[in-house]
């Protein structure tokens, strides 16, 4: 049995193996919903899921017809959905221990961010893999004119424009980063606290702190759960979640990974960059 949870532990649920068509997918609404280069997801029988606490904190937003995203209404973790074909498909970044199975393809790889190239062998599908009968829904357009770094959430209800210099792009891999984009990892680009611009939906914005943490929050839209900017004005930051950009921010891509002693089981890093085993000393 496999144990997972969101950030603040509220929703949890167990999963018995075997886990089944373990992907990553970067389609433009997944990036958005995890505010991360992609979202890895593995399905599992749904006699074999069982929610242990938080069933009724889980929130909804129908991202497409008849298509809805959940997420921890707390925290803003995004968790499984409705059962799809018999199965529930689980996002592997909630996981708390190694679900065994490893993933099998990229998907949706022709609508991957601009900054992000993978690294390794696994198979690449431009959108669906073959046999799979399902319509592919073109991405939404920027809502802000161009001008400027801009970003938003999947919903649309929050956009926002970086005009601060980047000061650094890293990758974290730690479990608290993992939980709160329930994903590999999380890939921020970061500026000054005066660099990040809300241009619609600023009270939208909700942030979970993790108590037991000094930093450590995770900004998200309450509408839809979409991880958004965090504004540190002690330390003077800001903290841009990648996977919600709309455009490409050039120069500034991640080019570190950080804390891979906490690294999850099942995601191997290929790309050849400097790895930290926690955090380096200039963070």
């Amino acid at each position: 049995m496999v144990r997972g949870s969101c950030l603040c532990g509220t929703v949890a649920f167990e999963a018995e193996a075997p886990f089944e068509l373990m992907h990553h997918c970067h389609c433009s609404r997944c990036r958005k919903a995890h505010g991360s280069p992609f979202a890895t997801y593995a399905g599992v029988a749904e006699d074999r899921f069982r929610w242990t606490s938080g069933r009724d904190s889980v929130a909804r937003h129908e991202s497409i017809p008849a298509f809805f995203r959940c997420f921890c209404g707390r925290c803003g973790s995004v968790v499984p959905g409705a059962p799809a074909d018999g199965k529930v498909f689980i996002p592997v970044g909630l996981l708390d221990e190694d679900p065994g199975a490893r993933p099998l393809a990229h998907i949706f790889y022709a609508s991957r961010a601009p900054w992000y190239e993978a690294h390794d062998s696994l198979p690449r599908f431009d959108a669906y893999p073959e046999g799979f009968d399902a319509a592919v829904v073109p991405d939404r357009p920027p809502l802000d004119p161009p001008g400027g770094l801009r970003g938003s959430c999947l919903c649309g209800g929050v956009t926002y424009v970086v005009d601060g210099a980047a000061l650094r792009a890293w990758s974290c891999h730690c479990s608290r980063c993992r939980k709160a984009r329930s994903a590999a990892h999380a890939s921020n680009l970061f500026t000054t606290a005066d660099g990040v611009r809300f241009t619609r939906g600023e009270d939208l914005v909700v942030e979970y702190k993790v108590p037991e943490a000094r930093y450590f929050r995770h900004r998200f839209c309450r509408a839809c759960g979409s991880s958004m900017p965090r504004i540190d004005r002690e330390r003077n930051l800001a903290v841009v979640p990648m996977g919600s950009l709309d455009d490409d921010p050039g120069a500034a891509k991640p080019n570190r990974n950080i804390l891979v002693s906490s690294k999850a089981p099942w995601y191997q890093i290929t790309a050849d960059l400097p790895q930290d085993a926690e955090l380096p000393p200039s963070a």
